[in-house]
C-alpha cells in the first residue's frame, strides 16, 4: 500500500514537472516568435523613419520644395568642387584624406543653428559610408534628429541610371541637379516633372 502511494505521489510530481516545462518551452517558441516579428516591425519602422529616398529629393528640388535642409558632410574643398544642387556644407572632414570626427562641438554647433522648421538630411559620399550615419548617432546624442539620404555623392553624380527609372533617364541629367562652388545654388523649378508621382504612404 506504501509503495503504491510513493509510486502515484512520484508520478503526480513527474506530471506535473513536465507540464511546467512543456508550457515553459512552448512559452519560450511563443517568445521568441514575437521577438523576431518585433524586430522586423522596428527595423522598417526606424528605416521608413531615418532614410531618404532620392527620388523625394529630386522631386522636392523640381516642385521648389523648401521644406527640407540638404546637409552635404564631404570636406569642404569637395563640396566647392561639386555638390548636389540646394545643399549646404557642414564637413565631417578636413581634406578629402582626413576626417573632422573629433570636431563634434563645430557639427553639432553647425547643425544646432539650422532652422527647427524643416527636416534636416544628410549625405556623404556613397551608399555603404558611414560618414552620415556616425554623424547622425553624434545629433542624435546631443538631441537633435535628422535623416540620411539613401544614396551618397557618388550614387547622385556619377551612377544617375543607377537609382532613377529607366523611362527617366533620357528625360533628365543629373548636370541639372548638381552645382559648383562655395554657394548652395538653387534647383531650377521643373513644372513639368514626373519625378516619383506616387503619393501618400507609399510615395517617395
Amino acid at each position: 500500500m506504501k509503495s503504491s502511494l510513493q509510486v502515484v505521489v512520484i508520478s503526480v510530481i513527474f506530471g506535473l514537472a513536465a507540464g511546467l516545462f512543456g508550457s515553459y518551452l512552448v512559452t519560450q517558441i511563443q517568445d521568441q516568435g514575437q521577438s523576431k516579428d518585433n524586430l522586423i516591425k522596428e527595423f522598417y519602422a526606424t528605416e521608413t523613419a531615418v532614410s531618404v529616398s532620392p527620388h523625394h529629393i529630386r522631386k522636392g528640388m523640381d516642385k521648389g520644395d523648401s521644406s527640407f535642409i540638404l546637409v552635404d558632410l564631404r570636406s569642404q574643398e569637395e563640396y566647392e568642387r561639386e555638390h548636389i544642387i540646394g545643399a549646404i556644407s557642414i564637413p565631417a572632414y578636413k581634406d578629402p584624406e582626413t576626417s573632422a570626427y573629433g570636431d563634434v562641438e563645430r557639427i553639432v554647433r553647425s547643425f544646432a543653428e539650422l532652422s527647427k522648421d524643416k527636416e534636416i538630411i544628410t549625405y556623404c559620399y556613397s551608399i555603404p559610408c558611414m560618414t552620415s550615419r556616425k554623424v547622425g548617432n553624434i545629433l542624435a546624442e546631443n538631441g537633435i534628429f535628422v535623416k540620411h539620404l539613401n544614396v551618397g555623392w557618388n550614387e547622385w553624380r556619377y551612377f544617375w541610371t543607377m537609382w532613377n527609372h529607366e523611362h527617366e533617364w533620357d528625360v533628365t541629367n543629373v548636370k541639372d541637379y548638381v552645382i559648383s562652388g562655395s554657394e548652395p545654388g538653387t534647383p531650377k523649378i521643373n513644372e513639368e516633372s514626373k519625378a516619383c508621382p506616387i503619393e501618400g504612404g507609399l510615395g517617395c
